[in-house]
């Protein structure tokens, strides 16, 4: 969508493509222990996964990464994307598009940066109400766990 911004001080028209902003989302399974979730600091608040907003010049999956590590403090290595999601409305603060990776955690998870606190949920037991679409990524990433798992299996006996 092109859009026309006036300059408040002199009115010189600039126009500007006004395109979603890329995030990306993990699903960190940690070692046999359930899946981490944070409490967000930030609104909107409640909890998530672990993720946020791909920097300029970086890919999804250093992203991915990064973000893992900011908010958990885990080493996580990425076992594939799982889906893409990119209903305008997922973001209240603005129009989003996420990648979801599924990964494998490793070390001692430590709520940091945007995140104010973390938890290891077992499946079965996920928080009742999610922030964004991630109650939507969970469930539709539970109907197909097993084979996830299996190919985590796999990634440790190499």
């Amino acid at each position: 969508m092109l859009t026309e911004e006036k300059c408040p001080r002199c009115s010189f028209a600039t126009r500007r493509h006004r395109n979603p902003v890329p995030t990306v989302d993990i699903i960190i399974e940690l070692q046999d222990q359930g899946l981490v979730l944070i409490q967000r600091a930030n609104p909107p608040h409640g909890w998530a996964l672990p993720g946020g907003f791909v920097d300029y010049g970086e890919s999804l999956e250093a992203a991915a990464i990064r973000e893992a590590r900011e908010e958990t403090g885990l080493t996580v290595t990425l076992l594939g994307q799982f889906h893409t999601y990119s209903d305008p409305r997922r973001d209240p603060r603005q129009h989003t598009i996420t990648t979801v990776y599924v990964a494998q955690g490793f070390g001692t998870p430590k709520a940091a940066d945007d995140a104010r606190n973390l938890a290891i949920f077992a499946p079965e037991a996920l928080p009742g109400v999610l922030a964004f679409d991630h109650s939507l990524i969970l469930s539709e990433y539970l109907k197909v766990r097993p084979q996830w798992l299996a190919k985590l299996k796999k990634a440790s006996e190499i």
